[in-house]
């Protein structure tokens, strides 16, 4: 590919997570709008799958969406083998990456949003619940007590992002922003997945908007692709790591907790985390909503 043209895909990425950033953290204004928090400078972002939950969280809601005939085994296969081949190999060809997300969204389309609404809210107690790992819901618990406010950031869909932060008594949630039209979903996305440098984006329009010093404030996350997040903070704290996430973490003296429960389990997670993971950025755009901007 010549280079010009090479810069205009980066370029073209690069927008792309900006503006997920930008409407991830517009649509956690209104879920903050009435918190007075007592620290008005500090705050804490954890990420979502293997962070706070065991697991990908979008794992578990298309399987229950599966479950209850949302969509057909052959869809949600071939969207999470394109997402997988993305995420694990590496490709960053546009191309590779408009097709994972056009085919992820393909199934999505013309499903209402009250219907995934109240599918998301079953899901969360039948699957996702009893997932979460104690060690971080005391740490985020730790930030509330001490008056700051707590975001979820994640690249599942807003909607079940916001379910899971409001179940734990956080704040709010940043997640994947997809838009719909009088209820229905379109099958577009407003940019792209919150993924990686989107995080990022989205924690810094959020810190502008709200104030907040982001040198005083904490990131936690499993996944060495959040390192974006992770390096925009004060308090940059690898929780579950993956290998490379660890060796970043030590390298750099990053507080490091792993909650997991001996070695054999520690390894199993990890590979149902690449696999699980792997799926999640295609199923959050097939499951994303929100109202056309």
């Amino acid at each position: 590919m010549p280079h010009q043209d090479r810069s205009r895909h980066h370029l073209d990425l690069q927008q792309r997570s900006t503006l997920a950033g930008e409407a991830a953290a517009a649509a956690a204004e209104v879920e903050t709008a009435l918190v007075m928090p007592s620290d008005l400078t500090s705050a804490a972002f954890f990420d979502v799958d293997n962070t706070v939950m065991q697991g990908a969280s979008i794992f578990h809601l298309a399987r229950g969406l599966h479950r209850r005939d949302f969509f057909t085994t052959r869809e949600i296969l071939g969207a999470a083998w394109k997402q997988a081949y993305f995420r694990l190999v590496g490709v960053e060809d546009p191309e590779h990456v408009a097709q994972a997300r056009n085919s992820a969204l393909s199934f999505i389309a013309g499903h209402t949003v009250a219907e995934l609404e109240e599918l998301g809210e079953e899901i969360f107690d039948e699957a996702m619940a009893h997932r979460i790992w104690p060690g971080t819901r005391a740490l985020a618990q730790m930030h509330l007590d001490q008056g700051q406010r707590v975001w979820l950031v994640t690249a599942a869909p807003i909607e079940i992002a916001t379910i899971i932060a409001r179940r734990l008594g956080l704040t709010g949630a940043m997640g994947t922003v997809s838009e719909h039209v009088e209820g229905v979903y379109t099958g577009l996305l407003v940019g792209d997945l919150l993924h990686g440098p989107a995080k990022a984006e989205a924690i810094r329009a959020l810190a502008s908007r709200e104030g907040l010093d982001l040198a005083t404030c904490s990131a936690y996350s499993d996944s060495f692709n959040d390192l974006p997040m992770l390096s925009l903070v004060g308090d940059p704290v690898a929780i579950n790591p993956d290998a490379r996430l660890r060796a970043h973490a030590r390298a750099q003296g990053w507080r490091v907790r792993d909650y997991r429960t001996g070695r054999k389990a520690a390894r199993a997670g990890l590979v149902v985390g690449a696999v699980a993971g792997a799926a999640t950025g295609s199923v959050a755009a097939a499951v994303a909503l929100r109202k056309r901007h």
